[in-house]
């Protein structure tokens, strides 16, 4: 099954030289841990200050600076992940080293998605 993970990080995160070198470490450790998860795609997103946030509203596009609203933690990255199931995913979610600075938000994708077939009901 494949999941999306999206990592959020604390607005005012600053990480420490002892931080920034825990995570390198972390994230060399956690590259090795492939027998649980197969990464597809991940991303670490620029800050969020340079974020576009498009609407449309009566056939006008709308453009807003930043992200889509405030918040106390903004989107700082993704992976995109095949697992066994939801169990083996939120057990590799737990070790990366970020989590422990922020959140990560798991959630399963729909298979074989097609615009066409959509019902868009969220």
């Amino acid at each position: 099954m494949k999941y999306v993970c999206l990592i959020y990080v604390p607005a005012d995160f600053v990480p420490t030289a002892d931080d920034r070198e825990a995570l390198r470490k972390g994230y060399a450790d956690h590259v090795e841990m492939h027998d649980e998860a197969a990464i597809l795609a991940r991303a670490r997103l620029r800050e969020a200050a340079t974020a576009t946030t498009v609407r449309v509203r009566g056939g006008q596009r709308l453009l807003s600076d930043g992200p889509y609203a405030e918040a106390k933690e903004l989107l700082g990255g993704f992976y995109l992940i095949e697992c066994a199931d939801l169990d083996a995913a939120l057990d590799y979610v737990t070790r990366m080293p970020i989590v422990a600075y922020g959140a990560i938000e798991v959630r399963p994708i729909v298979e074989n998605w097609t615009p066409e077939r959509e019902s868009f009901r969220y």
